[in-house]
């Protein structure tokens, strides 16, 4: 009997992957809408939506740093129809937050890694250090005197600053802000000497010589700026940090029904018209596997956990 029903289980899913979805789909996003997060979502809802024959609708749920949306993707029916559009902080939650309403392993069924983007370390022309092994010689000889803008605890450019001095064994001191626009504007003004933000906010300034890139933060350079080096090539070997945005649905969803999905993303972010136009927005696409991505998700919660523990932040 239990053959029987194995049986029956592999011949219906192909089918399940062919009849699938039934009706439009959500993706849900923890954040308010005309952010990067949103505008990437945005960008990719419309091309998975035709690929897969019914509309994708992009639905803001912000709140508690994602996590609103992220519990009513975890108790959504696991069918497919309701899919979560997630990103760093769904890794980082797991150790900022000391109780969550879902478990980020248990919950959620990974699709794919939609892309990722570095960051640019930036500095005011007038900070003494123009590289990454200068900034570390700086901060060594001043411990705690060298103060870094925040967007939020937690946020991907805070995190990249932390990994930063954890792995140099330097001590700068964070200044937090609400958010990335008022973090750059103490940096343009020379409040602040240094700060870690995306890649698209930090290139403009840079080009009109506001401020000065010192390094990436991905493992190689980016295609839009080139000639800036990577922090590991700087100095500081095997650094590596990134934003990224990725795809998951409830957990026990089909398998099929995952299957066709990361297929269908695959394939948009092998799409050379995609490529261009994420690419203006600083972001690369990846598209892997769901086990890929899952053993993704794993090493992110592990290395910003370490990150955390290192730097004293405590779940709240």
């Amino acid at each position: 009997m239990r053959m029987l029903f194995l049986c029956l289980v592999l011949l219906a899913a192909p089918a399940l992957a062919q009849t699938y979805p039934t009706k439009p789909v959500k993706l849900l996003v923890g954040v308010p809408p005309g952010g990067p997060t949103d505008t990437v979502a945005r960008a990719i809802a419309p091309e998975l939506g035709e690929a897969l024959g019914q509309p994708i609708v992009v639905e803001n749920r912000p709140g508690a740093s994602a996590v609103i949306a992220t519990e009513a993707v975890a108790k959504a029916p696991p069918d497919g129809h309701t899919l979560g559009f997630i990103y760093i902080t769904h890794a980082t939650n797991a150790s900022m937050m000391a109780r969550l309403p879902y478990d980020t392993l248990r919950d959620f069924a990974a699709v794919s890694l939609v892309g990722r983007q570095s960051m640019v370390l930036l500095a005011h022309p007038s900070f003494a250090a123009s590289s990454v092994q200068q900034l570390i010689a700086a901060a060594r000889a001043a411990p705690g005197k060298i103060d870094y803008g925040a967007s939020d605890s937690g946020s991907a450019p805070h995190l990249a600053a932390e990994l930063f001095k954890m792995m140099s064994g330097t001590d700068l001191t964070p200044i937090y802000y609400k958010g990335t626009a008022p973090a750059l504007t103490d940096l343009l003004a020379g409040h602040i000497p240094v700060m870690f933000v995306s890649n698209i906010t930090a290139l403009p300034q840079v080009k009109a010589g506001k401020v000065k890139a010192l390094a990436v933060t991905g493992a190689q350079r980016i295609a839009l700026a080139p000639d800036i080096p990577t922090v590991a090539e700087g100095g500081l070997a095997g650094y590596e940090a990134y934003g990224w945005y990725g795809i998951a649905a409830p957990a026990r969803t089909p398998a099929a029904v995952i299957e066709r999905l990361h297929v269908e993303v695959a394939k948009i972010a092998r799409d050379p018209r995609m490529k261009a136009r994420l690419a203006g927005q600083g972001l690369e696409l990846v598209g892997n596997t769901p086990g890929e991505f899952d053993a993704f998700i794993r090493a992110e919660i592990a290395k910003w956990a370490a990150v955390l523990k290192a730097a004293g932040i405590k779940p709240e």
